[in-house]
């Protein structure tokens, strides 16, 4: 069976199929502009980083475990005095 072609119908093809490469474009550009944007921002803004972030809690819960070995070796210690008194 003879295919038959379309100039037009090729033609609109092309075009639909510029049309989605352009909008990838388009999407690509905000998002890249929107990131750039949101950094800046952020960089003026008095915000810390993750790594920071979880250095700090990492810390608090050292410091945590700390008070809590602390905690009991005191108890221990007030029982023990007040055991001889």
């Amino acid at each position: 069976m003879p295919q038959t072609k379309s100039p037009i119908l090729d033609e609109l093809s092309r075009l639909m199929t510029d049309a989605a490469g352009l909008a990838q474009g388009v999407k690509r550009e905000a998002e890249t502009l929107a990131k750039t944007q949101l950094e800046r921002v952020l960089s003026t803004m008095d915000v810390v980083t993750r790594e920071e972030f979880e250095a700090v809690r990492d810390i608090a819960i050292l410091a945590r475990e700390e008070n809590d070995r602390l905690e009991a070796r005191l108890a221990a210690l007030e029982a023990k005095l007040s055991g001889q008194g």
